[in-house]
């Protein structure tokens, strides 16, 4: 859908599936617009060594661009030799859904989450966190029901959405022709409550206001509450089709 057929101020379509792959605790697919991102969440019993013996658990995030999906093609990355680009939006997994987990209650764990881009046109990290929060709900509810762990180790869900200023408007849910053009780019994440996990933001051609930086968070708020919604029919379709 082109930004001639939606307003400024609505997201490109969005769709959850959750359970992509079965026979993980946790997985989901997220397609907005024409990103499509492959979510996973595995469960490890046992934590890197400077966690050892806290009690506690770690969630670490990597994320990779297929070689097919983007034009012209992708190179893949090797293990432990990533992009500069790749380790920052790796991050920002990580920190986003920790901000989602009470890590001390999951006793020495480690979650892993793979976010795999299957095809790119704008937006694909904030389109990786948004699934990710699906997938390790769906693993931690999981693990809760079987009475691995303890109830209330979700805390808040948390998703992610791109806005920016092009050509002069404030625009929710950027595709590549419009990311690549934006005279202001900006990543939030957010919590289910309102509170922001992180704000990326950079006046890529011009300066911004800040009136304009309220009316960009103010758009990524509108959008987040939709996928919120969103996030919440998928977790409860996966537990409903495979409760453990």
């Amino acid at each position: 859908m082109s930004r001639e057929d939606r307003n400024p101020l609505t997201p490109r379509p969005l769709t959850i599936t959750p359970d992509p792959l079965p026979h993980l605790q946790g997985s989901a697919l997220v397609a907005t617009g024409n990103t499509r991102v492959l979510c996973a969440v595995s469960v490890e019993e046992s934590v890197p060594k400077w966690m050892m013996g806290k009690g506690s658990g770690w969630l670490s995030a990597e994320y990779s661009l297929m070689p097919g999906s983007t034009v012209p093609r992708a190179r893949r990355e090797r293990s432990g030799k990533v992009s500069g680009r790749t380790q920052e939006i790796q991050r920002l997994i990580g920190r986003s859904l920790r901000a989602a987990i009470n890590l001390d209650v999951v006793g020495e764990r480690m979650f892993w989450v793979d976010c795999d881009v299957l095809e790119a046109d704008g937006g694909t990290r904030t389109a990786a966190i948004t699934g990710a929060y699906v997938a390790l709900s769906l693993a931690i509810r999981r693990m809760e029901a079987r009475g691995d762990i303890p109830e209330g180790a979700l805390t808040e869900p948390v998703a992610a959405i791109s806005v920016g200023v092009v050509k002069g408007d404030v625009v929710v849910d950027l595709d590549y022709i419009e990311d690549s053009s934006a005279d202001v780019d900006m990543n939030v994440v957010m919590k289910g409550g309102g509170e922001l996990i992180e704000v990326q933001g950079t006046g890529e051609r011009t300066t911004f206001s800040r009136s304009q930086l309220n009316s960009l968070l103010d758009g990524a708020d509108y959008a987040c509450q939709r996928i919120f919604a969103a996030q919440m029919t998928a977790v409860k379709e996966g537990l409903e089709k495979r409760p453990k």
